[in-house]
């Protein structure tokens, strides 16, 4: 059996355009002086009417029974969205795909959320040649709102602005399922599948500078996606593959004659890289010895396999000391990974007839692109371009991937917009359907403004400066005193918490489209929107109900029987800055910009300062410094605040101790 709602809303659309069909019929009588009514028209409108009272009743009961039954956070700002789109399609049902624009208000003064909708249907009404006034618009979907739970009244304002106050009762009890059921995130209509390709540095390098972003973004992207339910994959396409191997082998057979049994160390590695590379340009005869070991590697010979398996191995594990600072689960799928799926997938865009010869190489135009790819170099070998495709075909025909998001730096947006372009034009897969997207960052700059790099002008390794992320954050604990009541095991705790959030949040709260200037001194400034202030914070929250001896399961037992009381302003402030968390993290899911996960906490910090200001939570008595009164609602707002925050923490990839 069908779902009724839709069954009747189907059925009430096309009762509404048989409606539309009849009127006009008896427009174009009129018009011909025959004024005849349609007994036929009656017969529709009273079926239509007992339709929408059907559906009206079918509506506020499902809703009721999501509000009642649902463990999960409500995204109000959606709820808004529904509420709205239902008055405005009964308000103007002239009118295809009117536009819905509700937002939080921006002046909490005057309301807490705004539609904006009228004056653009008026605007589309006048193109239709109907002149009306936005307020008198705005008037009509006022009075068309459905039945909710949410909404406690509607003001017309201005030119046509709807302002929303929300009920404070339904808010508390948002608030109390929270405290009840924890973060739950709204449930998804299918579990799609991601992948998202982030980090990929080169086997036989350090790891530096340029991979943090990519690494930090990803992995933030990868927790989110997973939190609101997602199947997530992680994958870590390296650079494992190609010419520079047969280079570096070919050089270690001369310098390092113990490379069958064991790889230099990573350091030697990338300075015998190096020199391979400058040999590689200038000695003819090593290059063409260099050519000769691509070729056997590529041929599988057990030498050269376990030559290149050695260099991998000691690359990896240099790899997974960055992973284990920064918290980062990543599956390992490098170039080497698609080499076999390349030939397949050259001959299939042959067969097609996208395949051009240019000067002996394989190249593929792309509609609206002036560049082409190359998928065979004229020597026969194939390409970055070549593996690129391999990748994507492989990651939505074998991994059933919805989603495919490559987290690399904006330089490579024109590269990613050519592989697109390609998948789509073989018919691949269709963007309507299968989402695919570059998500581009800017570059690391030093405080200079230049690109971050040492003092001799090398580039930064990662590991380095991880390791001096710790040391100052160690200082500054130091400096505050905290080595005095921390124990040992807190303060390297406490360091590491600092260290490592302070990177991470420093990057992820700037727009990652833009360069962003790396400065220890202000990462670690525990004022402003910083990682440091946010973590501060954290541990005070936490602490308040330490104070109040109040533990995590007195206080879920508490918020079953204790109501959210949300009278004070700066109560209701921070209730509903708490109950915003959905809603940002469905703006994320769409644009991939997590400094605005980053905007939000900083907000929910300072809101609760304000809250924490105004309102008491804990009494104690000024002489003995006795707890003599606890305010328990408030207490609630407290935990809530802090369960918001632990959650906003551990998406980010932040992780808070709750001593500090």
């Amino acid at each position: 059996m069908g779902d009724p709602v839709t069954e009747y809303a189907d059925r009430l659309q096309q009762q509404e355009q048989e409606i539309r069909c009849l009127f006009a019929e008896i427009e174009a009588l009129r018009n011909s002086q025959t004024l005849s009514s349609s007994a036929q028209l009656d017969e529709l409108r009273e079926e239509n009417a007992r339709l929408k009272y059907r559906l009206n009743v079918l509506k506020r009961s499902l809703q009721e029974e999501k509000s009642c039954c649902s463990n999960s956070m409500m995204n109000i700002n959606q709820q808004l969205q529904e509420i709205f789109s239902e008055a405005i399609r009964a308000s103007c049902p002239e009118l295809d795909n009117p536009p819905l624009a509700v937002t939080p208000n921006q002046q909490a003064k005057f309301a807490d959320y705004q539609c904006n909708s009228a004056m653009a249907m008026a605007q589309m009404l006048k193109a239709k040649g109907v002149k009306v006034n936005p307020r008198e618009i705005a008037e009509k979907i006022v009075q068309n709102i459905p039945h909710n739970e949410l909404i406690q009244k509607t003001e017309i304002a201005g030119p046509g602005f709807i302002n929303i106050h929300l009920k404070r009762s339904f808010m508390s009890k948002l608030l109390n399922n929270l405290l009840i059921n924890g973060v739950q995130p709204p449930p998804l209509a299918c579990r799609k599948r991601v992948v998202v390709d982030f980090s990929s540095p080169n086997i036989a390098k350090e790891m530096h500078v340029g991979h943090l972003r990519s690494t930090i973004i990803g992995e933030s992207m990868c927790r989110l996606f997973e939190f609101l339910g997602y199947d997530v994959l992680r994958l870590n396409h390296v650079g494992d593959w190609g010419t520079q191997f047969g280079m570096l082998i070919a050089h270690l057979q001369d310098k390092f004659p113990d490379y069958l049994i064991v790889s230099p160390p990573i350091g030697d590695l990338q300075a015998f890289y190096k020199e391979s590379k400058k040999r590689f340009d200038e000695e003819e005869d090593f290059k063409k010895r260099a050519y000769q070991c691509v070729i056997r590697l590529q041929s599988k010979e057990p030498d050269f396999i376990q030559a290149w398996k050695l260099i991998c191995d000691v690359s990896r594990k240099e790899f997974q000391k960055v992973y284990d600072c920064l918290d980062v689960q990543i599956i390992e799928r490098g170039e080497s990974f698609y080499q076999d799926m390349m030939t397949a997938v050259v001959k299939e865009f042959e067969e097609k007839g996208l395949v051009e010869v240019d000067e002996g190489r394989k190249i593929i135009f792309v509609p609206g692109q002036s560049v082409p790819l190359t998928v065979v170099k004229s020597d026969g070998g194939y390409t970055y371009d070549t593996s690129d495709l391999a990748a994507i075909h492989q990651r939505i025909f074998d991994e059933k991937a919805d989603i495919i998001i490559y987290v690399t730096d904006s330089g490579q947006s024109s590269h990613f917009q050519l592989v697109f372009g390609a998948a789509q034009l073989i018919g691949w897969y269709d963007p309507q359907v299968t989402r695919v997207e570059h998500a581009g960052f800017g570059v690391v700059l030093g405080e200079d403004k230049k690109k971050f790099k040492t003092r001799s002008g090398d580039t930064v390794r990662l590991m380095d400066l991880l390791d001096e992320g710790l040391r100052r954050s160690m200082d500054k604990l130091k400096e505050k005193g905290r080595e005095q009541v921390l124990t040992v095991e807190e303060l390297t705790k406490a360091q590491r918490s600092v260290a490592f959030g302070c990177i991470k949040y420093a990057d992820l709260s700037h727009n990652r489209i833009n360069d962003y200037v790396f400065s220890f001194d202000k990462m670690l400034d525990d004022r402003g929107n910083t990682a440091a202030y946010l973590l501060y914070a954290f541990t005070r929250i936490r602490s308040i109900a330490r104070l109040a001896n109040l533990d995590a399961a007195a206080l879920r037992k508490a918020a079953e029987t204790t109501e959210v009381i949300l009278e004070h302003e700066k109560e209701w402030k921070l209730g509903k800055c708490i109950l915003r968390f959905p809603e940002i993290l469905q703006k994320i899911l769409e644009d991939l910009l997590l400094h605005t996960l980053c905007d939000f906490l900083y907000e929910l910090a300072t809101t609760f300062t304000e809250f924490y200001d105004s309102c008491y939570c804990v009494e104690k008595d000024r002489q003995t410094g006795e707890v003599v009164k606890i305010n328990t609602w408030r207490m609630l707002l407290c935990e809530a605040t802090a369960t918001i925050m632990a959650k906003g923490f551990d998406i980010l990839g932040i992780n808070p101790v709750h001593r500090m």
